[in-house]
C-alpha cells in the first residue's frame, strides 16, 4: 500500500501531527476538522477523537498550506474542495460567497474533510480481464478512484496504452506508480482533456475520474464513437441510482458502457451490464 503520508502530515498544524501519525498512519480514511470541536480520525473500524479543539487558525493553516496559493487550487475552492500534494482531497464547508447566482468561493471555513489517498496495487487485477468500456460506480468513500487507478495500471501493463485525464492530480500524484503505457494529462478539465487526448495521443483507451456534468458525458460519447476504449467513475449507490440521474441518460441510451462495476462500502464490487430497457 502506497500513501504520501509525509505530505499529508505537512499540511496539518504542528500540534496535531503526532497524534494523527500515531493513530492514523496505516488505517485513517478521513480526518475531519470542525471549528470548536475535537478532530475526528475516521477508519474502517470507527472513529477516534483527539483531545483538543480545532481553532480557526488550524483550519486556515490547512487551507493555506495545502493550496500554496495556487490559481488552480483557488479555482477549485468554488467547488468546495482543494487537492493537496499526494492526491489527498480536502472538502470544505463554511460561509459561501455567491456571485451572479453561482458559488465564487468560501469566505470563512468552518469544517474540513481530508480524505487520504492510498494506492493499493493489485486490486484491479480481476477487473482488468473485463473487455470493453468500464464504468465504476459507488457511494462517496467506497474506493472508486483507488480501483480505477489500479485498473489503469493493470491494462497499461498488459499492453494497451491508456491516456489519463487527471484533472486534480488525484489519480496519479507524484510518487504513485503509473504503469508502463500510461500517459497522464493534468491541470485541465475532463472535456478539454479528452478532446486533446483524441487529437494528439492516439489513445487506445482514455480514463477519467468522476463524471459529474453533461459535458463529460458528451465527450465520452465522442471518444467512444471514435473507437476509443473508456474507463470512468461516477457517484451512485446502485444501477437504479445511476439511471435516476438525467446527466447519465445519453450513456444509457447509447449503451456507451457495457460493464458497470458497483462498489460496496466494504470496498468489494460486483459487475452488471448497462442495457437499455426496450
Amino acid at each position: 500500500m502506497k500513501c504520501a503520508w509525509k505530505e499529508l502530515l505537512a499540511i496539518l498544524p504542528l500540534r496535531l501531527r503526532a497524534d494523527v501519525d500515531k493513530y492514523g498512519k496505516d488505517t485513517m480514511q478521513e480526518l475531519r476538522l470542525r471549528l470548536g470541536r475535537p478532530p475526528e480520525i475516521v477508519t474502517d473500524r470507527g472513529s477516534r477523537w483527539l483531545p483538543v479543539e480545532v481553532t480557526a487558525q488550524d483550519l486556515s493553516f490547512v487551507v493555506q498550506t495545502a493550496s500554496k496559493y495556487s490559481p488552480w487550487a483557488a479555482s477549485t475552492v468554488a467547488k468546495g474542495y482543494i487537492t493537496a500534494a499526494g492526491g489527498h482531497r480536502i472538502g470544505m464547508c463554511g460561509d459561501v460567497v455567491m456571485k451572479d447566482g453561482s458559488v465564487a468561493g468560501i469566505r470563512t471555513v468552518t469544517s474540513l474533510c481530508i480524505r487520504v489517498a492510498r494506492d493499493l496495487p493489485g486490486i484491479g487485477a480481476r477487473a482488468a480481464g473485463i473487455s470493453g468500456n468500464i464504468l465504476i460506480v459507488g457511494p462517496p468513500g467506497s474506493g472508486k478512484t483507488t480501483l480505477l487507478r489500479d485498473l489503469i495500471r493493470q491494462i497499461s501493463d498488459s499492453g494497451q496504452a491508456v491516456t489519463v485525464i487527471d484533472e486534480r492530480e488525484e489519480l496519479f500524484p507524484a510518487g504513485f506508480m503509473q504503469g508502463r503505457r500510461t500517459d497522464v494529462l493534468t491541470g485541465c478539465g475532463k472535456t478539454e482533456g479528452m478532446e486533446m487526448a483524441l487529437r494528439t495521443m492516439g489513445a487506445g483507451c482514455i480514463a477519467v475520474d468522476e463524471i459529474t456534468a453533461q459535458e463529460d458525458c458528451e465527450a465520452l460519447q465522442r471518444c467512444c464513437w471514435c473507437g476509443v476504449r473508456l474507463l470512468a467513475t461516477a457517484h451512485a449507490g446502485s444501477i437504479r441510482d445511476l439511471r435516476c440521474r438525467s446527466i447519465y441518460k445519453p450513456l444509457w441510451d447509447n449503451e456507451i458502457f457495457g460493464n458497470i462495476l458497483i462498489l460496496r462500502q466494504d470496498k468489494t464490487w460486483y459487475t452488471e451490464r448497462m442495457m437499455v430497457c426496450r
